[in-house]
């Protein structure tokens, strides 16, 4: 949980004014907010009973005409790098690497702690205006945001969460918290193009409405014109998979496209399906690109995205280029390269990278600024979104051991305030912590050759291997598997 400092004071200790523009949104978003995940908390609860997501029932949304209009600024978003905006370096280095768009992260790939949100927020308006500098040590002196058309989208924290703090002993919604900061500090007319909003973790169509309403507060509050506001959202969760093209009916008047969220998808899967002993998964780093509940969700995308005219926009490629390794470095971009040609063989228009290097590869696999004007030709609009990975890579005690290195040096990473860690040559966060640490209970829950002797007993082996000061993440790492925590937080 986020929490402010002992100390803090509203009043004191936010911008001037801000305590007063907040409160009226506190007061509706925030009991909204909590009915939402109340609903998630059901929604889940229902799908460990036997009843899993599936279909809506047609609608205005699905049998009706309508178009969202493209703004020809974010044509092309063939790559989106992102990373995590409480790192300066980063982000200017983002920016400047010919990206056409950057998103800037408040979420997964942040420590969701007071201090790391407040240097985020920071970042980000400084980013915004094009002033953000970091100090280059290798060269002496500071290096600056140049010039350039890339779009720049901001990733708040999702409608799971909650921000402590703010008003005592009340919580309040972490993205009401961060949009409405973001929104309160900005001065419009400094910004290059509109305000972009990157939602994560939605979980239903319904929950697009709370965004188009808070979106519209926010203009009428800061006396912005219609259009100041944009949005994508990520698909990241099972359920929302089946009501994407819902999802864009609710918020058509802001959103450009949606984005497959693919790690987190991937756990999500792993824990609506936790109660399934057939939808077991296989070792992480052995799953195909082309895995079928993946490409058939990345085979629709598109078809709903195209048919109103919004954008859709491929998942992260985690293996990451080095610098040190030239062998790593030339399989880490192979890779990319068959990542990213299979998404523009699905029809997305783009996809997300992470590191400067990957920019050039990625764009190139594209066709320039989109593929708008194509529709995959789908044998049905309603394809499985579920299919068993049985049959696919490896299942492995070997896998299950690379599983429990992975979450407790990651969990490390954690405690020191890194929310991304490159590990193994892999850019881990909290999506991929929450991948292993499913993939490890359910390894547990269904014994195989795959499961050791006892959850302690392998944690126990890995951390002697790993080290003494590693203590402190094996604990909590293997106290989440235990205690079920594996929602994103």
């Amino acid at each position: 949980m986020n929490v402010t400092p002992a100390n803090f004071t509203l009043q004191r200790d936010l911008p001037k004014g801000f305590a007063e523009f907040y409160l009226p949104l506190h007061q509706r978003y925030t009991p909204w907010q909590q009915r939402l995940a109340h609903a998630r908390a059901e929604q889940l609860a229902r799908a460990h009973a036997g009843d899993l997501p599936s279909y809506l029932p047609p609608s205005e949304a699905t049998t009706t005409a309508w178009n969202i209009e493209l703004p020809a600024w974010c044509s092309d978003q063939r790559n989106q790098m992102t990373g995590p905006a409480d790192d300066a370096e980063l982000v200017v280095k983002m920016l400047n690497s010919g990206a056409p768009g950057v998103m800037l992260d408040l979420e997964d790939s942040m420590v969701n702690t007071w201090e790391h949100s407040i240097l985020g927020h920071n970042n980000l308006v400084e980013a915004l205006y094009g002033e953000l500098v970091y100090k280059d040590s290798k060269r002496g002196g500071t290096v600056g945001i140049k010039p350039s058309d890339t779009v720049v989208w901001n990733r708040v924290r999702g409608l799971h969460l909650s921000q402590a703090g703010i008003f005592n002993e009340e919580f309040t919604s972490a993205s009401l918290f961060d949009v409405a900061l973001l929104a309160y500090r900005l001065d419009y007319d400094r910004l290059k193009h509109p305000l972009c909003i990157y939602i994560p973790k939605s979980e239903s169509a319904e929950e697009a409405l709370w965004w188009k309403a808070l979106f519209d507060d926010l203009l009428a509050a800061k006396g912005w014109a219609a259009g100041s506001i944009k949005a994508m959202a990520l698909i990241e969760s099972h359920p929302i998979a089946f009501q994407m093209e819902e999802f864009l009916f609710n918020l058509r008047d802001y959103i450009l496209g949606l984005n497959l969220g693919r790690w987190d998808y991937m756990a999500s899967l792993i824990h609506f399906n936790l109660h399934d002993p057939n939808w077991l998964l296989p070792d992480r780093n052995t799953i195909p690109i082309d895995v079928p509940f993946f490409q058939n969700l990345r085979s629709l995308m598109p078809e709903i995205t195209h048919k109103h005219g919004t954008l859709a926009i491929g998942g992260m490629t985690a293996l990451y280029p080095s610098r040190e390794d030239p062998v790593l470095n030339e399989r880490a971009l192979a890779v990319l390269e068959r990542d990213k040609k299979n998404e523009a063989s699905c029809f997305m228009d783009g996809a997300w990278t992470g590191h400067p290097d990957q920019n050039t590869i990625a764009v190139a696999q594209f066709p320039y600024p989109n593929q708008l004007d194509k529709r995959p030709q789908l044998p049905t609009q309603h394809p499985d979104l579920r299919p068993s990975p049985k049959g696919v890579g490896t299942t492995t005690i070997e896998g299950t051991r690379a599983a429990v290195r992975t979450v407790i040096r990651y969990r490390q990473g954690v405690l020191a305030g890194k929310g991304a860690s490159l590990l193994d040559g892999y850019m881990e966060d909290l999506a991929t912590d929450r991948i292993y640490r499913l993939m490890i209970a359910q390894r547990m829950r269904y014994p195989g050759p795959y499961t050791p002797p006892s959850l302690s007993a392998i944690f126990d082996e890995e951390l002697e291997k790993l080290g003494c000061e590693y203590a402190k993440a094996r604990e909590l790492s293997e106290q989440m598997i235990l205690t079920g925590a594996f929602d994103p937080k």
